[in-house]
């Protein structure tokens, strides 16, 4: 057991032991109802953020970030009773870093890996950029018995590549050049889609911690789990979902062009409601945190 290790589990174990007021131990259920690590089906370790104790949400990231970036979001939802679930992406953040495991299935199943040891229910599912792609298969695969609601924000979902029954998409060689792109020199990639990816008032202390945290994640899986999301085909689980829906999506995302995801998302989603933020980039989470958060609450409590 490494410092760091050492240093979560007395917190936690301080933490838990101020919630219960003192009066009683902390029993080993509980230590491990909240352990800081959930173990996926392939032995790997995921780290898992959990603050709170009411209704759970379920916060599932973008490609290359991890849990962090859903801070505002985390404090704003415990504040108002939720609890806050939201682990780091298998290679990302302090999850371990396995060499295999990177298709969506596997990263589904990672998914249900921490929904099921926390025994999580009446669950709002929530992904964010590659996250929707995680969250729309987890309803194909799983179901929806552990969960209550579904929130998309700026998804990739439900399928990126022009075919012919998808010919309103990107093209292959497109998608394929881009990826090579990033393999040559992923720095020199982030540098020349900034831009476009925030608004311009984003400070630059802000620009610089994504960056950081998207460098941080080692390019075989930055490249990996790439290619999940521009060659999954959802369209069919995205039909399939039985619960209420809310797309929350920018009209000029360049990530996740709106007509590309979530537009066709929610044609598919029967029953659900997309709100279009005028003007808006694709991390809604980091440029329009107040809006979101207004817009997920009255949705989870509609």
């Amino acid at each position: 057991m490494n410092r760091r290790t050492i240093l979560e589990a007395t917190l936690l174990g301080t933490a838990l032991a101020a919630a219960s007021g003192g009066s009683a131990p902390v029993t080993a259920a509980q230590q491990t109802a909240r352990s800081p690590y959930v173990t996926a089906k392939d032995g790997t370790k995921l780290f898992v953020q959990d603050w709170g104790s009411g209704q759970p949400v379920v916060l599932l990231s973008a490609w290359t970030f991890d849990a962090s970036s859903w801070g505002s979001q985390i404090a704003a939802l415990d504040a108002k009773g939720f609890r806050c679930v939201a682990p780091d992406r298998r290679g990302h953040g302090r999850s371990e870093m396995p060499s295999s495991g990177y298709d969506l299935d596997t990263l589904t199943d990672d998914v249900a890996a921490v929904i099921e040891a926390r025994d999580l229910r009446d669950v709002t599912l929530v992904g964010f950029s590659m996250g929707t792609a995680e969250a729309v298969n987890y309803l194909g695969r799983y179901g929806s018995d552990r969960i209550a609601r579904l929130v998309l924000v700026a998804p990739t979902t439900p399928f990126l590549v022009k075919t012919e029954d998808n010919p309103d998409a990107v093209p292959k060689a497109m998608i394929e050049a881009d990826n090579a792109a990033v393999a040559r020199d992923f720095a020199k990639w982030i540098a020349a889609n900034e831009a476009p990816f925030f608004t311009p008032d984003t400070p630059e202390i802000t620009r610089t911690w994504i960056r950081e945290m998207m460098l941080s994640v080692p390019l075989p899986v930055a490249l990996a789990c790439r290619k999940t999301t521009a060659f999954s085909d959802l369209r069919a689980a995205a039909a399939r979902i039985d619960r209420p829906t809310l797309i929350l999506h920018g009209d000029k995302d360049a990530s996740a062009p709106l007509p590309l995801t979530g537009a066709k998302t929610a044609k598919l989603i029967k029953g659900s409601k997309l709100i279009v933020y005028e003007g808006a980039p694709h991390p809604l989470p980091l440029t329009h945190s107040e809006r979101l958060m207004a817009d997920m609450l009255a949705f989870m409590s509609a």
